[in-house]
């Protein structure tokens, strides 16, 4: 497998515009993403796309497999969930999780490049998640450690994934809409999740830059009619400034 990318600076201005929409587990996210991608269709054919590693879902779907599912999931959440709390730690993973990491990270490129390519046929692109490379170890962020220790192989991955991240994050999006939620409205909608991970997400969400794209923060705590209502205007004023008209 050749580990290598295109790592040229695009700003992204020829293609059609892109609406990104970030927060963490409980902010609303996904209920927002799905709403904006019908609503934004007003300004013209639209499409959507998820950029997240969703280590949950892949989790759930190895332990449908016969004999060895329930092994394989319940070790790829772990790897996975152990990679994220190694963020202040200076050496890097051991070979297993490393190869999880490259995968999640061909995955998401994978993703990445179908998100262009309707961009590119003229598709307005609402997406769950961004990638972003500001603090690796956060969510949607690097998940090696930025560190020259670890093995030949294990620092080609890292390499590999930190040249991937910062194709991705070359490409700005033209709004990103930042959902602020408290931990306690966090853990009342996502009651299967851990509240330290979830304080751990909520904590670094307002410190992502997504290299200086513009971004709106919106107060996830009210009602959902009035985090779309917010959602809505945000993005219609960005529509008019790229030249685009609501349809009669």
């Amino acid at each position: 497998m050749k580990l290598s990318i295109n790592t040229v600076s695009q700003n992204g201005n020829n293609l059609a515009p892109l609406i990104a929409i970030i927060g963490t587990d409980g902010s609303g996210k996904s209920t927002v993403a799905e709403h904006m991608v019908g609503w934004i269709g007003r300004f013209g054919p639209a499409g959507q796309a998820h950029l997240g590693k969703q280590a949950g879902n892949i989790g759930r779907a190895l332990a449908e497999l016969p004999l060895i599912g329930g092994y394989l999931g319940r070790l790829i959440r772990k790897k996975s969930d152990g990679v994220n709390k190694r963020i202040d730690e200076h050496k890097q993973p051991t070979l297993f999780p490393s190869l999880v990491i490259a995968a999640f990270t061909l995955r998401r490129i994978r993703r990445f490049k179908r998100m262009l390519a309707m961009r590119r046929k003229g598709l307005i692109v609402v997406t769950d998640r961004f990638p972003q490379v500001e603090i690796p170890g956060a969510y949607d962020g690097p998940g090696f450690p930025e560190t020259a220790k670890g093995s030949w192989l294990v620092l080609r991955l890292a390499k590999f994934e930190h040249d991937s991240f910062q194709w991705m994050a070359s490409y700005k999006p033209d709004l990103v809409l930042r959902l602020n939620v408290a931990l306690e409205t966090a853990c009342a909608r996502k009651p299967d999740h851990r509240p330290e991970a979830l304080a751990r997400k909520i904590a670094v969400t307002p410190l992502l830059k997504y290299s200086g794209a513009p971004i709106v923060d919106i107060d996830a705590n009210q009602p959902l009619a009035t985090v779309i209502g917010n959602a809505e205007a945000a993005v219609s004023q960005v529509m008019h400034a790229r030249g685009y008209t609501e349809a009669a």
